[in-house]
């Protein structure tokens, strides 16, 4: 990371390079796969490592069904059973996990970033760009092996090449129209037309939209170690879902009764549509915004600024970078919302929290020390 860069500003170039911002989002708008070719080797060394996954698999921490594995040479299912490489209470066998991983099997451990602070503070700086959620899982393959066999994800993925080589086949195209985790998986599906092959190196990044069919395998002398980070964008149904709930715990129309009782004799459309014009009626487009950047806030793990030991710092303060936070003003009230809830503001307070966006020195040191404890403040 520079010294002038942000944390969003470092994520963003780690992940994407040079490009513009603007040309990552449209790529986030669109359904076309991209690689990104590295120029240097070491461009996500700081991240992740082998050693770091041989030190992980050494603690308490590493338990199925977090740490798996997969093997695309097994019949049926690719996914390995548990059993084989884990003790019953799911802490990882490690003889027998070396052992599997030894006769091809691949070393998948998910949410890695939730353990391991490179990851962690990456997936932040691009849950600050995107305003969704961000996980990274990892893959370690040895040579000549494939973990999983050819499919599409649910979520549009970023992978990132750390260390060996890994061939990939990509086909263009969505094989299923914009899938989500609530779409079922249609069995044995074959993609549609010629592959594009490509083999990433050490450096490189292929960013793969949703739906897009693709499979990977090491080459013969060459293992393989890449991230994939899970860019976990909500949809507009799962979006309306959190609003209908959210609007229901306020609008008695929408507990009205559904008339049952009445199917086959009286049309249903109009109350439908009554029902339906509630969820898009004034205000519910800053509402539902509202409760999306709350719903991050709260799902993703809180990482505040400060340590154990933090008396509050002279100088110019800013917001936490790595901390969710946003400003929800109303007509008559204001507040503060991150991961632990809603601090409500004075009209000073939010000039004041307004002056930390971009860095200022606290007018109200009682205030400020209040955010500082919350881990919600950082050294601008």
């Amino acid at each position: 990371m520079l010294a002038s860069e942000s944390l969003v500003e470092a994520a963003f170039r780690l992940a994407f390079g040079s490009i513009p911002v603007e040309d990552a989002l449209a790529l986030r708008e669109g359904t076309a796969w991209r690689h990104f070719p590295g120029h240097d080797p070491q461009r996500f060394a700081a991240l992740l490592s082998t050693a770091d996954l041989d030190a992980h698999l050494r603690t308490d921490g590493a338990r199925a069904p977090r740490v798996s594995m997969a093997d695309d040479s097994r019949d049926g299912s690719a996914g390995v059973p548990e059993h084989e490489y884990a003790l019953p209470d799911g802490r990882v066998d490690l003889p027998r996990l070396l052992e599997r991983f030894d006769a091809g099997a691949s070393l998948v451990v998910s949410q890695f970033h939730e353990t391991h602070p490179p990851l962690a503070r990456f997936c932040r700086g691009l849950e600050r760009l995107f305003l969704h959620a961000v996980q990274a899982n990892i893959y370690l393959t040895p040579p000549a092996a494939q973990g999983f066999r050819t499919h599409y994800d649910t979520h549009d993925v970023l992978v990132l090449q750390v260390e060996g080589r890994k061939r990939w086949r990509v086909w263009d195209g969505e094989r299923v129209p914009r899938p989500t985790r609530r779409t079922p998986w249609p069995g044995h599906l074959a993609p549609e037309g010629e592959p594009h092959t490509l083999v990433l190196g050490p450096g490189d990044a292929l960013y793969i939209p949703r739906g897009v069919m693709h499979d990977a395998a090491t080459e013969p002398g060459s293992h393989s170690l890449h991230v994939t980070v899970g860019l976990l964008e909500p949809s507009w149904a799962q979006a309306i879902r959190t609003l209908l709930d959210a609007a229901e715990l306020d609008d008695p129309a929408l507990r009205e009764s559904v008339p049952t009782w009445r199917i086959g004799e009286a049309d249903l459309t109009a109350p439908l549509a009554d029902a339906l014009a509630r969820l898009s009626g004034a205000g519910m487009a800053e509402r539902l915004q509202n409760l999306l950047l709350s719903q991050l806030a709260q799902e993703r793990q809180p990482l505040p600024a400060r340590g154990l030991f933090a008396p509050l710092p002279e100088g110019p303060l800013r917001l936490a970078e790595a901390m969710h936070q946003h400003l929800v003003q109303g007509e008559t009230d204001a507040a503060l919302h991150w991961t632990g809830g809603a601090i409500p503001l004075t009209p000073d307070q939010v000039e004041e929290v307004a002056g930390f966006a971009d860095g200022a020195i606290p007018r109200d040191r009682a205030f400020a020390e209040r955010l500082w404890r919350l881990g919600l403040l950082e050294r601008a």
